[in-house]
């Protein structure tokens, strides 16, 4: 089993920037994190194979968001650009061995989640 604990999540003001990062130790061949807001399903923001490979971005997004891996540390990072109220979410970062890198029902280890705070 994977162990997935992000953190990095904070409040920001709108068109600000913010990294979270996401620790996953275990094996697995994929990264990749979601957001949901309550009452919405989990939708993805972006994934990342541990091999190489690429990366992948989800539509709500895309053009504002890198995710980048640290395989030497079992470290990843979201870093998250012009930031709008929209954005407000908890995001989750989840861990495993999967074939669609953007489907979090792929995905068997989830970290808490971290919240991230968009205001004008």
């Amino acid at each position: 089993e994977v162990h997935v604990a992000e953190s990095g999540g904070g409040s920001v003001q709108v068109g600000g920037s913010l990294q979270l990062s996401c620790s996953a130790s275990g094996g697995y061949n994929c990264m990749a994190w979601f957001r949901q807001t309550p009452g919405k399903e989990r939708e993805a923001v972006a994934s990342i194979w541990t091999g190489g490979g690429g990366e992948f971005y989800g539509d709500s997004m895309k053009g504002r968001v890198t995710i980048a891996l640290d395989n030497g540390k079992n470290k990843g990072y979201l870093n998250l650009f012009r930031l709008k109220p929209e954005d407000t979410a908890m995001y989750y970062c989840a861990a495993g061995y999967v074939t669609r890198p953007l489907s979090p029902d792929e995905y068997k280890s989830w970290g808490q989640g971290t919240q991230v705070t968009v205001s004008s």
